[in-house]
């Protein structure tokens, strides 16, 4: 299951482009807090501690619990999307989505592969085309990741999503014949040794600079 972090805000006031500069220019992140029924509030994230939460857990499916000055409990909520200067990579705005218990939601989680594919050790160069997988799924429930089982790989073997073996309760929205990796034949020129390490660089999913989810099934 999904991890749970805590992350302090304040209310923001100000709303314009103007406040938001000067925010920023003190370490502090404008954000706001919206979900189906709710009302949108604007806050305002210490730029430090956002970050620090950023390099310890994966932002695309941590239920992330928004403790806001002047209320009794955290809200606890998804992110959404964040925005990320272009040239600096700091951390511009951020949308939360309040979640509540039992709801389902509509995210993408990472793949995660695991085991060495036999093709791969032959020569083979192990594609994948897939780093996360489209799911819908009870907020209570989000899987940290799908693992995706190499070791029955041989050259020109593929693994699709509908061979994905996922969480009881988890709603794989992908099409079923979408393919999660492959492993292809040696090129000409591409040693064994290289192709182990494309395996290994290829099992692992990159970071995206901006993160966006799918709608709530609400908003559907």
């Amino acid at each position: 299951m999904a991890t749970n972090a805590k992350l302090n805000a304040k209310p923001r006031p100000g709303q314009g482009k103007g406040d938001n500069r000067k925010l920023r220019a003190t370490g502090a992140v404008p954000a706001v807090v919206y979900g189906h029924g709710e009302e949108t509030r604007s806050v305002v994230l210490d730029e430090h501690e956002l970050e620090l939460l950023f390099e310890r857990v994966h932002v695309e499916n941590t239920i992330i619990d928004l403790a806001i000055e002047g209320e009794k409990k955290p809200v606890k909520t998804l992110v959404r999307e964040v925005q990320k200067h272009p040239a600096r990579g700091n951390v511009l705005h951020v949308d939360f989505y309040q979640i509540h218990a039992g709801e389902r939601v509509h995210i993408q989680v990472p793949i995660h592969f695991t085991g060495a594919a036999p093709g791969v050790k032959a020569g083979g160069i192990l594609q994948h085309t897939m780093d996360e997988l489209d799911i819908r799924v009870s907020a209570d429930n989000i899987p940290d990741r799908i693992n995706v089982d190499i070791s029955g790989l041989d050259i020109n073997d593929s693994i699709h999503v509908r061979d994905l073996t996922v969480p009881e309760g988890v709603e794989v929205l992908d099409p079923p014949d979408g393919s999660v990796c492959s492993v292809i034949p040696p090129q000409a020129g591409v040693t064994v040794a290289a192709t182990e390490e494309v395996a290994e660089v290829a099992a692992t999913p990159a970071e995206p600079e901006v993160i966006k989810r799918g709608k709530t099934e609400e908003e559907e």
